[in-house]
């Protein structure tokens, strides 16, 4: 089926900002009267009728306006839209403890040709190391999201129904606290955000890498994810 995604965001209890953002707020007076007369001109123009042609923007009053996108979307993208739209902000997911030991720090170390003494260097780290052991990396942490989340299991998918499923990248990361040689480690994940794309789904959530006996987290990062179908 076909589903305007403004429409299928408020029906899903999405609030949209009243207040949107239009890229002439951020110009000066006599910047933003370029930029309208600008506007002007391209609507009267080839240009305009491109983007009118692709859905992108309407031009108006000297304005551009965003236009719904249309999207026809996989029964079953709709059907894991819905579950993970209904658990919105909640926590979704608890996963194994999992041994940060010296031999993976090590590995680690190799793969990256990272060998700062402060990973790899016990004896130099319990004289000199304000944390007086040797720390992980905190990429290797972050490496270890697949695996946190237990998104790496082909006999148990998370999305059984997805085709495919992408790691899109990363809206942002923290290291709040280092994760000691010997420690154990855990992820926690909430959904923040599912959005229609073409041929599937975009999923924004947040994991949060506790430490075993420590009140301070790891790494807390936003992952962004695709799933297609």
């Amino acid at each position: 089926m076909k589903v305007k995604v403004v429409d299928f965001i408020k029906r899903k209890r999405e609030v949209l900002s009243h207040h949107p953002f239009e890229f002439k707020d951020w110009l000066s007076p006599s910047i933003r009267d370029y930029w309208i007369e600008f506007l002007n001109k391209a609507n009267s123009s080839h240009f305009a009728t491109w983007v009118k042609d692709h859905n992108l923007v309407s031009i108006s009053n000297g304005e551009a306006v965003s236009e719904p996108a249309v999207i026809e979307m996989h029964p079953e993208a709709t059907k894991v839209m819905d579950e993970l739209t209904a658990s919105l902000g909640e926590e979704i997911h608890v996963g194994e403890w999992l041994t940060v030991d010296q031999l993976r720090i090590n590995n680690f170390a190799n793969v990256t040709e990272d060998h700062q003494w402060i990973h790899t260097d016990p004896q130099k780290a319990a004289v000199e190391s304000p944390f007086k052991t040797t720390i992980a990396h905190g990429f290797l942490t972050l490496s270890l999201l697949s695996v946190l989340t237990d998104s790496v299991d082909p006999a148990s998918p998370k999305f059984p129904s997805a085709k495919m499923t992408v790691n899109y990248g990363l809206n942002q990361v923290r290291f709040p606290y280092p994760v000691k040689s010997g420690v154990n480690i855990r992820a926690r994940t909430k959904i923040q955000s599912v959005t229609p794309i073409k041929r599937g789904l975009e999923i924004v959530q947040e994991i949060t890498v506790e430490i075993e006996g420590c009140r301070r987290p790891a790494c807390v990062a936003e992952s962004v994810m695709r799933l297609y179908f």
